[in-house]
């Protein structure tokens, strides 16, 4: 069941002292308070100014304010949240903020030796992001949302506010005469976050009124399935080898070469392969019986290539590996 704002703050039990991510926005002012007046000197606000928008100083000011009338400790970081090609601008931002929040938290270790950062998304949130996942055909990982809880950067990180739905959260601001900041970008119905809040989370609420239970339960049982599926990639990453051998993967199911191969290229070299990179590999893999089969393929941003009955990664030039495989001086690159 959704819980109300107070049971959910009530649960919360994180490691202090305590740092917030101070938006100045509704959900993130009162994470704030509500830490605040529980853990009494043992809070911190964190402000990551983006300078995507002519509001940000407006942020900002108003967090320096209320951290100031509150009497708490504010560090505010400045970050270059520009996009490059191909990337969404969310996720650019997004990428920004969270490295801003390890280092402010780094920057403090000394002094007051911050052990979690608290983040306010809520429960809209978290259908909002399974929705986006489901329209892009996301596998069990994005299927599965934003957790509650995990490590990183030697932080624990924390959503204490996802079980509430974001309407409870405003009222118990309401409630208190608490004001806020609105991030004018948030009507903007360009961005498709935006128009599921503002087109389909009322039409969910009328047809589907328990809907936030019903996906979140959804949400965690993808969670289970994407754990299970990390523990078996590792154990067959282990069979397989590093890299892995090709004959060794062929033993496997289709199944299990796709979560193996996944693995391996994520967890290993930071590639990401689509999904029809990965099924172009396994099709090389299952055509690969004889030694003279080649694989040369793009993945994520380097290439999967051949060498001998091994499985290898390349990310710079195939012209330069080729020619460095076959006894020639590799050119020189950039990348």
């Amino acid at each position: 069941m959704t819980q109300s704002f107070d049971v959910a703050m009530q649960a919360f039990a994180p490691r202090l002292p305590l740092a917030v991510a101070f938006s100045g926005g509704a959900d993130s002012t009162a994470l704030l308070l509500a830490c605040a007046e529980r853990w009494p000197g043992q809070v911190h606000a964190f402000h990551v100014h983006h300078g995507l928008q002519v509001a940000a100083d407006d942020f900002e000011r108003h967090c320096i304010a209320l951290c100031m009338r509150l009497g708490l400790p504010l560090s505010v970081q400045r970050v270059d949240a520009r996009h490059a090609p191909g990337q969404s601008p969310e996720d650019a931002a997004r990428q920004a903020r969270y490295k801003a929040f390890e280092a402010l938290a780094h920057d403090r270790q000394a002094q007051s030796a911050i052990q979690t950062i608290a983040l306010a998304q809520h429960a809209d949130d978290q259908v909002e992001t399974l929705l986006l996942a489901l329209s892009r055909g996301a596998g069990v990982a994005g299927l599965a949302a934003m957790p509650a809880h995990w490590q990183r950067g030697g932080l624990h990180w924390q959503r204490p506010l996802l079980g509430v739905a974001g309407q409870e959260v405003r009222a118990w601001l309401r409630a208190r005469g608490q004001a806020w900041v609105e991030d004018p970008t948030n009507s903007d119905e360009r961005y498709t976050r935006n128009r599921i809040r503002r087109q389909l989370l009322p039409a969910l609420q009328q047809v589907f009124p328990q809907f936030r239970d019903t996906f979140a339960r959804s949400c965690a049982h993808a969670a289970q399935a994407h754990e299970l599926l990390q523990e078996l990639a590792q154990a067959d990453l282990a069979t397989v080898g590093q890299p892995p051998r090709i004959a060794a993967l062929r033993s496997l199911s289709r199944a299990r070469q796709a979560n193996v191969l996944r693995h391996w290229l994520r967890s290993q070299h930071g590639a990401t392969p689509t999904a029809a990179q990965l099924d172009a590999l396994l099709r090389q893999i299952a055509a690969c019986s004889t030694r003279g089969h080649r694989i040369q393929l793009k993945v994520g941003s380097g290439h999967v290539l051949r060498e001998g009955e091994l499985l290898g990664w390349y990310n710079r030039p195939v012209l330069d590996f080729i020619s460095a495989r076959d006894g020639g001086a590799p050119k020189q690159s950039s990348q």
